[in-house]
C-alpha cells in the first residue's frame, strides 16, 4: 500500500476542516456525532474505477479492462487490474485509443471469471469516476449479466465535481486536461488502472476545492455536484454553520426582513437542496435577495413542524403560502336553545348552542351543512320561530318543505317530536357518531350512480369527506385542550402542552422573533394530529402527566366502507380509507 504524493497533506487539511466544524458546535453548546455530521469524507472509503470498452453502448458493447483503486483517508487500501477477453474483435478505433489488440487479449480471462472478485472489491464503498454514468452503466451491466442485483451504490463523479468548482478555470474538463493543468502526478493513458488513479487524485483535490464551500461530509460531496450552473451557487457558504439537525431555517434578505420560514429533519441538508434541482417559481427570487440564513434547533421533528407553523403565522414571510394568513374562525353551529333548531355558519362560540369547529373556511362549513341536511329531515328556513309563534294559515312551505327534504314549522305543518329526533342525530354526527351519515350518504350516492348522475354522487361523496374531516379535526382540537396541562414523553423528548398547545419555553427553545400573533387554532390542530399519529402508529409516547384527561389515542374513524361508485365518463373512485380523515 502506498501514499498518493500530496494526498495526505490535502486529507489532512479537509480532516481539520471537519474537526474544526465540531469544535464550532461545542462552543454553541452541543456536541455533534459522527452521524450529526453525515459520514465525514476522512472516514469514508472510496473506489475509484475506470473501465475500457469495445463501444460507449453499455447493453450492447462490452469490458475489455477493469482498474480500480479503493482509498480511505489519503491511504491506498488496495488496487484491481485485469484485462477482460470481450469475446469479440475489438473495433480499430478503440485499438488506436487504447493500444489493447485482439493478441494481447485472447489469454485473459471472461468477464465471467472476474465479476465477482470485483464486487467484493468494490464492496460497500462509494463508487467514483469521471463521467461516472458511462462506467458504472458499464459495471452494472455486467453484474446483471452475472445475476448480481445487489448493486446501488453511492456514486460521485468527478467531471459533475469539476464542471462545478473548476468551469472558470480550464477550457475542457477531460481527465487529461485536469491532471495537465492541475499538476497531476498520475497521468490518464487510456488504460484503466492509469486513469482510475488519475481519477483518485483529482478527488483528492476536488475534496479540497470543495471544503471551501463548506463540504465536510459525504452528502455535501454528493448534493454539491448537483448545483452545476446554478445563479446562486455561491451562497451555499451560508450553510456553513447549518447542524445536520431538526429545526427551523428562516431565509432573510437583504432588508432583514425574513421572506420563508421552513422546517427539516435534517437542517444543512434541507437548505443546501434549494441549490440543486428546485426550480419551483419562488425558490430563485428567494435566493437571489438571500442575504443570511437563520436558524433554530428543536430537539425533535414534533417540536420543528409546531415552531415553524407559529412563526409563519406571526411574520407572513412573503415566500410561504401555507398558514401565512391566520383565517377567521368558522363554525357550524346547532342552535339548540330554540324550540325548532337549526344548523348555521358562525365566527363566534359565544352563544348558546353546539358547534362543530374550526372548520378550514365557509366551504367547509357549506359542504358540512348539506351532509347533515342530506341525513336528517330538519329545517332550513331562516324565520325565527319562538315560543309563542303562531303559524300563518296561509304561510306557503319552503322549497325544501316542497321537496320533502325538510320540514317546515314556519309553515305549520312540521311535527315537532319528529324533528327533535332528527335534531338528536345532527347532534350526534357533531360529535363524531357517523355511522348513520355514512349509511344514508352511501345509499344516496349509490341511487344517483345507478341513474348515472355521477356528479350529483361525486358532490355527496364530497359532503360527506368533508363532515368527516371536521369531525375528526374538532375531536383532536378537543382532546388536547381536555387534558389541560400535560406533560408527556414522545421518542425520547419530554414535551409540555397547555390546552393543546406546546410550551416551547419548556424545552429550552428561544428565539428572537414575537410569536404572539400565532395562530392557535391552526397549532391546536396541529399537535392534535401530530399526538394522535404518534399514538395510533404505536410510537413511545410515555409518562403522561396532566390536570385534566387524556383521550388520545382516539379510536380510529369506524365507518361502513363505501359501495364502488365507478364511472369511465364522470371518473366517479371509491370512497375508501383514503378518503377519511386521518391524523397526518
Amino acid at each position: 500500500m502506498g501514499h498518493v504524493p500530496f494526498s495526505a497533506t490535502r486529507l489532512w487539511y479537509l480532516y481539520r476542516t471537519v474537526k474544526s466544524s465540531a469544535n464550532t458546535s461545542e462552543e454553541r453548546g452541543f456536541q455533534l456525532s459522527l452521524e450529526d455530521l453525515g459520514r465525514p469524507l476522512v472516514d469514508t472509503t472510496f473506489c475509484i474505477l475506470d473501465v475500457e470498452t469495445t463501444g460507449t453502448n453499455s447493453r450492447q458493447d462490452l469490458i475489455c479492462e477493469i482498474g480500480a483503486v479503493k482509498v480511505q483517508g489519503g491511504e491506498t487500501l488496495g488496487t484491481f487490474q485485469t484485462l477482460v477477453n470481450p469475446g469479440v474483435a475489438l473495433p480499430p478505433q478503440i485499438t488506436v485509443i487504447t493500444g489493447l489488440t485482439d493478441a494481447v487479449l485472447a489469454p485473459a480471462p471472461r468477464i465471467e471469471q472476474v465479476i465477482t472478485s470485483l464486487r467484493q472489491f468494490i464492496g460497500d464503498a462509494v463508487f467514483v469516476a469521471h463521467n461516472a454514468s458511462f462506467d458504472l452503466g458499464f459495471v452494472k451491466a455486467a453484474f446483471e449479466r452475472a445475476g448480481i442485483d445487489d448493486f446501488r451504490p453511492t456514486v460521485v463523479d468527478t467531471l459533475t465535481l469539476s464542471r462545478r468548482l473548476f468551469r472558470d478555470e480550464v477550457r475542457n474538463f477531460k481527465l487529461g486536461t485536469l491532471a495537465e493543468r492541475f499538476g497531476i502526478e498520475n497521468r490518464p493513458s487510456h488504460r484503466a488502472l492509469d486513469d482510475a488513479l488519475a481519477t483518485r487524485d483529482l478527488l483528492y483535490l476536488l475534496i479540497e476545492r470543495a471544503s471551501g464551500w463548506g463540504v465536510t461530509g459525504l452528502d455535501d460531496l454528493v448534493a454539491i455536484g448537483k448545483l452545476s450552473g446554478h445563479p446562486q451557487a455561491k451562497k451555499l457558504r451560508l450553510t456553513e454553520s447549518l447542524p445536520r439537525s431538526p429545526g427551523v431555517y428562516l431565509m432573510v434578505d437583504e432588508d432583514n426582513v425574513v421572506t420563508y420560514v421552513g422546517k427539516a429533519t435534517n437542517l444543512r441538508q434541507r437548505v443546501r437542496s434549494y441549490f440543486g434541482n428546485d426550480e419551483r417559481r419562488s425558490v430563485i427570487p428567494m435566493l437571489r435577495h438571500l442575504a443570511r440564513i437563520e436558524h433554530i434547533e428543536t430537539p425533535d421533528a414534533f417540536t420543528a413542524e409546531v415552531l415553524e407553523r407559529r412563526l409563519i403565522s406571526s411574520l407572513t414571510p412573503r415566500h410561504n403560502r401555507v398558514g401565512r394568513k391566520k383565517r377567521r374562525p368558522v363554525y357550524v353551529r346547532l342552535d339548540t336553545n330554540e324550540l325548532w333548531p337549526r344548523l348555521s355558519i358562525v365566527h363566534q362560540t359565544r352563544s348558546q348552542g353546539q358547534y362543530l369547529g374550526p372548520l378550514a373556511g365557509r366551504h367547509q362549513a357549506e359542504q358540512v351543512i348539506e351532509a347533515l341536511h342530506t341525513a336528517f329531515p330538519i329545517r332550513r328556513c331562516t324565520t325565527h320561530i319562538g315560543p309563542r309563534f303562531v303559524a300563518d294559515p296561509d304561510a306557503t312551505p319552503c322549497s325544501a318543505a316542497q321537496l320533502g327534504v325538510a320540514p317546515c314549522p314556519c309553515s305549520g305543518t312540521a311535527d315537532l317530536g319528529a324533528h327533535a329526533t332528527a335534531v338528536e342525530g345532527v347532534s350526534q354526527a357533531m360529535l363524531g357518531e357517523q355511522h348513520a351519515v355514512v349509511k344514508t350518504l352511501s345509499v344516496r350516492m349509490s341511487d344517483l350512480a345507478m341513474q348515472q348522475r355521477f356528479e350529483e354522487a361525486a358532490a355527496v361523496r364530497d359532503r360527506l369527506s368533508s363532515l368527516l374531516a371536521a369531525t375528526r379535526t374538532a375531536q383532536l382540537v378537543n382532546a388536547g385542550m381536555a387534558a389541560g396541562t400535560a406533560r408527556f414523553t414522545l421518542a425520547g423528548v419530554e414535551h409540555e402542552m397547555t390546552d393543546g398547545l406546546l410550551n416551547l419555553q419548556h424545552l429550552g427553545i428561544t428565539h428572537r422573533f414575537d410569536t404572539s400573533g400565532a395562530d392557535t387554532d391552526a397549532e391546536r390542530i396541529l399537535v392534535g394530529r401530530m399526538i394522535q399519529r404518534a399514538a395510533s402508529q404505536s410510537l413511545s409516547i410515555r409518562n403522561v402527566d396532566c390536570t385534566g384527561e387524556w383521550r388520545f389515542p382516539l379510536p380510529e374513524v369506524e365507518v361502513d366502507r363505501l359501495r364502488p361508485l365507478v364511472s369511465s365518463d364522470a371518473a366517479l373512485v371509491d370512497i375508501d380509507d383514503a378518503d377519511l380523515p386521518t391524523a397526518e
